[in-house]
């Protein structure tokens, strides 16, 4: 599977007969030979998806001190968690797909949603869950499990008042925008200026009351909501339930919810996940875990490198040396042109290099 994704091969028979013109390399992976389409399919189908699933959680804890940044950005807050999700489409019809259906008697494909959870400051996922898209994303908040005074930041579409009352009454901060037909009552304006055009800037602060509804009883729950117009003139409009952060900040922690919105990119652009190798349920989650984890460790080589390296571009140099025996973090280090040859003069000759 790794070899599959880190290569872009298109489909099952593509990495069988690919790593079968790599006879002689094989070794290095504990093969003898090339596994037959067959078996690869089996595999997919048999070897539960829990196991690399797993596999990426242990690998997300035994790189979380490299991975970790002690930078808070002009931030407050420590714990700062993003939540979005991505939909991918199937050819198949195994998941429920979202949309409408098309027209002519067509057929809604099948699609699946991976929502996930990330550290602002580490750019991995923290907790991932695979469903089908149909699912709406609000249902995910219910599975996440965050630290007392940790604040989360997601976009509009996870409104969702109960759980926001939940999140309040332990001490859990969350920053989201306000949808435009949302209903509320303003209890308190405590800032309210004439907006300068092209200055970004919050130029209205309301503390607001909006309603829900649990177990048939209507209650109410208090929110601060800031009016914010960027450098572009582009107006946005914020709810949190943290009444003591500054307005400002709380722009700034929306701003940071672009992270997983990249992280979303690299998956789709660096990896394979246009084309499924298998049609299974079982099947697609492996291949979607197996992408995680490809991520991650392509995530740990960046930060071991300790330079600036776009993540395509160390994308593209292992996906052209995937079997050769080389030291990839040396390679993406050295800048010389003749980088083979000086690291074997350095090793079979190393009286040419003291002074």
């Amino acid at each position: 599977m790794m070899f599959g994704i880190l290569s872009r091969c298109d489909s099952m028979a593509e990495i069988c007969d690919g790593m079968r013109a790599m006879q002689g390399k094989l070794n290095h992976l504990g093969l003898e030979k090339s596994p037959a389409k067959s078996s690869l399919g089996d595999g997919l189908r048999n070897r539960d998806a829990s196991f690399f699933e797993a596999l990426y959680y242990d690998l997300t804890k035994r790189y979380s001190k490299l991975l970790s940044d002690s930078r808070t950005c002009g931030l407050t807050t420590k714990d700062l968690f993003i939540v979005d999700s991505t939909t991918i489409r199937l050819f198949t019809e195994i998941l429920k797909g979202v949309g409408r259906n098309p027209k002519d008697d067509g057929k809604k494909k099948g699609g699946l949603k991976v929502h996930m959870l990330i550290d602002a400051h580490q750019s991995v996922a923290k907790f991932v869950k695979i469903t089908e898209a149909k699912l709406h994303d609000k249902q995910f908040l219910q599975h996440l499990i965050l630290p007392t005074y940790s604040t989360i930041v997601f976009d509009k579409a996870y409104n969702h008042y109960k759980q926001f009352a939940k999140w309040t009454n332990l001490n859990i901060y969350f920053v989201t925008r306000q949808k435009s037909n949302a209903v509320y009552n303003v209890l308190e304006t405590t800032t309210d200026i004439a907006g300068i055009k092209d200055t970004a800037m919050v130029y209205r602060e309301e503390i607001i009351e909006v309603s829900y509804k649990e177990n048939k009883e209507i209650k109410t729950l208090k929110l601060k909501r800031i009016c914010y117009r960027d450098e572009k003139n582009r107006h946005y409009v914020f709810i949190t339930n943290n009444l003591i952060l500054d307005a400002a900040e709380i722009a700034l922690i929306y701003k940071k919810r672009w992270g997983i919105e990249l992280l979303f990119k690299k998956m789709k652009q660096n990896f394979q996940l246009h084309y499924f190798y298998g049609e299974s349920i079982n099947a697609i989650k492996t291949q979607v875990w197996c992408t995680l984890i490809a991520q991650l460790l392509l995530t740990v080589i960046q930060k071991k490198i300790g330079i600036e390296k776009a993540f395509s571009a160390i994308a593209t140099l292992i996906r052209i040396h995937l079997i050769s025996m080389l030291d990839m973090i040396e390679l993406l280090k050295s800048k010389a042109r003749s980088w083979r040859k000086k690291n074997i003069e350095k090793h079979y000759a190393p009286e040419l290099f003291t002074i």
